[in-house]
């Protein structure tokens, strides 16, 4: 099918993936007493991101913490579990949707902060909430074409200013309901950070093996969510629509000649609870075989789905197939399975 594109890995291992939770708790609680009068005023109940979205709190850092020192933080945890010394490492992709100057690239911070070689490539790449495995699929195809022996992923997310700006905006008495579900995904975003290593499988025969999987585009949807550092614009009904039929689309394709069926754990993209009952519902899934981090820490952009992967660590045995489920705005989405 046109647009459609699949991928094969061979020779490459998840040899770690940590995760590092925002220290400041911000329960949702907070934002409704804070939108108050707004609500009152535009006859909105209060609770919402609670009972609409699933997102009881989400996380903050506190304010001696950047996100970039965040993410250099969470690659040093990672590098330190997968017992890779810095100076091995051939290529650092930051994925962070957060970015506080166009130029230089987060990249280039981080890969100061991890005091990695001067061969070492470094870049950003950015694809909304799919980045990370983005950035996964591309490090190990570069590790399968003989071009790096290890390789960092790293993504670190702070939404504080976005939500403090979107929140001033929406207490303005001019604001209308319209512009209050425009703008109401941005009040369940989160803050944290999250990174993985990889290496070849040969040379790590008790890692985490990357099998492979698809992607696929819908950028006809590209407009319905548009966000910057001031605030973002969604239309939910339409994104939940149209990410849907994207995702439903590449299962109907892969899920059969790959066995996804059989999967242990799916790990997904966190956004709400009406996102992940659509998508249980629409593939069939067995809904104890998809965990939720959302109502705890939000959507935490590219870093929910690593994150999450890192708290199900504990309960995978050796053997677990796992499928990496990531969407974006754009729309874009990709699936990767991983063999625990």
């Amino acid at each position: 099918m046109n647009g459609n594109a699949t991928f094969e890995h061979h020779d490459v291992a998840l040899l770690a993936v940590t995760a590092i939770e925002a220290t400041v708790p911000v329960p949702s609680s907070r934002f409704d007493e804070e939108l108050r009068p707004t609500l009152r005023r535009l006859r909105l109940p209060r609770g919402l991101l609670g009972r609409v979205a699933g997102v009881h709190e989400r996380r903050w850092w506190d304010a001696g913490t950047t996100f970039d020192d965040a993410a250099i933080a969470v690659g040093a945890k990672a590098l330190a579990e997968a017992g890779v010394d810095g100076d091995d490492v051939g290529l650092l992709v930051n994925t962070s949707v957060t970015r506080t100057h166009l130029e230089p690239s987060v990249a280039s911070r981080i890969h100061d902060g991890l005091g990695l070689p001067s061969r070492a490539q470094n870049f950003d790449l950015t694809n909304a909430c799919l980045g990370f495995v983005n950035g996964l699929t591309l490090a190990a195809q570069l590790i399968d074409a003989g071009q790096v022996d290890y390789a960092v992923v790293v993504d670190g997310e702070d939404p504080q200013p976005t939500q403090e700006a979107t929140i001033r905006r929406l207490s303005d008495p001019s604001s209308t309901r319209a512009d209050f579900l425009r703008e109401f995904a941005t009040l369940t975003l989160g803050a944290g950070a999250a990174a993985a290593v990889l290496g070849r499988a040969s040379t790590h025969p008790g890692a985490h093996r990357l099998v492979g999987g698809i992607s696929r585009a819908a950028t006809q949807h590209h407009a319905l969510c548009v966000g910057g550092v001031d605030g973002m614009s969604t239309d939910p009904r339409g994104l939940l629509d149209g990410g849907l039929e994207l995702v439903v689309d590449a299962w109907r394709e892969a899920a059969p000649q790959r066995g996804w069926a059989d999967i242990d754990r799916f790990v997904t993209h966190q956004v709400s609870t009406v996102h992940t009952q659509s998508l249980v519902q629409a593939l069939g899934l067995d809904p104890a075989k998809v965990p939720t981090t959302f109502p705890r820490w939000g959507n935490v952009g590219p870093a929910s789905l690593p994150m999450t992967l890192v708290a199900q660590q504990g309960s995978l045995s050796a053997g677990d197939r796992v499928l990496c489920m990531g969407v974006g705005s754009g729309l874009n989405t990709a699936m990767t399975e991983i063999v625990w």
